[in-house]
């Protein structure tokens, strides 16, 4: 089993690959647009820090976060534009101190409490080690959008394998989250890790529906960055394939539309 440890390590990690895009821009760099219609770069690292303090505020002030989730759920994608835009007005020093403030601060409080305590948020309630995996996948995603607009190569590690995991473990949530019954039938998902080893999740001995390819190409798919007639993936059956159609790692309305590539 892994340990809560290990991941919020990983984090840590990507969270340094991504300052690494950012230490030598220039303030005009930091409103350069991203895939993410309207959001600049530093659209981008403001969504990251809203996140991270909502989840802070979630496990330290319980009435605090319940009236951020009210003000959510009237409004969801208005409400988190309207987030990154306030914290997007920040100087880029100062954004970046407080999102790396911030993220060290939730994973402090993440290391400390109950292994079995259950988190409230803006979708299913999760075990922190969830949490960490959850604020990993999501550091990540935007990373890649940044990466993305800088027209860097975001390194492969391997931290893709708790955002992988995500991304099975939440078959589940995808259907329910657009109030679909989730399928009973078994998927077993084959994929090849940065450092060439095979991570496998599923009953590989009897399913008839398959994901293989590389652990970044399915991490990019059910993160939505990427689509799925843009990947390599080898999908069999038709379980698998309506699965990855509308698959969700990350909490919030139900969205399908995956970040637009620059051109």
């Amino acid at each position: 089993m892994v340990d809560i440890n290990e991941v919020l390590d990983d984090l840590r990690t990507e969270g340094q690959i991504v300052e690494g895009f950012l230490t030598s821009l220039t303030p005009t760099e930091w409103q350069t647009l991203t895939p993410a219609a309207g959001w600049s770069i530093a659209h981008q690292i403001g969504h990251l820090l809203w996140t991270d303090d909502a989840a802070r505020h979630s496990l330290i002030d319980s009435g605090e976060f319940t009236q951020i989730r009210a003000a959510w759920m009237a409004a969801p994608e208005a409400f988190v534009d309207q987030a990154a835009a306030r914290l997007a007005l920040l100087e880029p020093d100062d954004l970046l101190y407080r999102w790396r403030n911030g993220r060290n601060h939730l994973a402090l409080i993440l290391r400390t409490i109950g292994a079995d305590s259950r988190i409230e948020w803006f979708g299913p309630t999760m075990r922190p080690i969830s949490m960490a995996s959850a604020r990993l996948m999501e550091t990540w995603a935007h990373g890649h959008d940044i990466a993305g607009t800088l027209r860097e190569e975001y390194p492969a590690g391997k931290s893709l394998r708790h955002i992988a995991d995500l991304g099975v473990r939440t078959r589940a949530f995808s259907y329910r989250n657009r109030g679909l019954a989730p399928p009973e039938a078994s998927i077993a998902v084959e994929l090849t890790a940065p450092n060439g080893e095979t991570w496998a999740w599923g009953d590989r001995r009897n399913a008839t529906s398959w994901v293989r390819g590389t652990a970044e190409e399915f991490c990019l798919a059910v993160t939505q960055r990427s689509h799925l007639d843009e990947l390599h993936l080898d999908i069999t059956g038709e379980d698998a394939l309506d699965w990855l159609q509308i698959a969700q790692a990350f909490a919030g309305r139900p969205t399908t539309t995956p970040r637009k590539r620059l051109a």
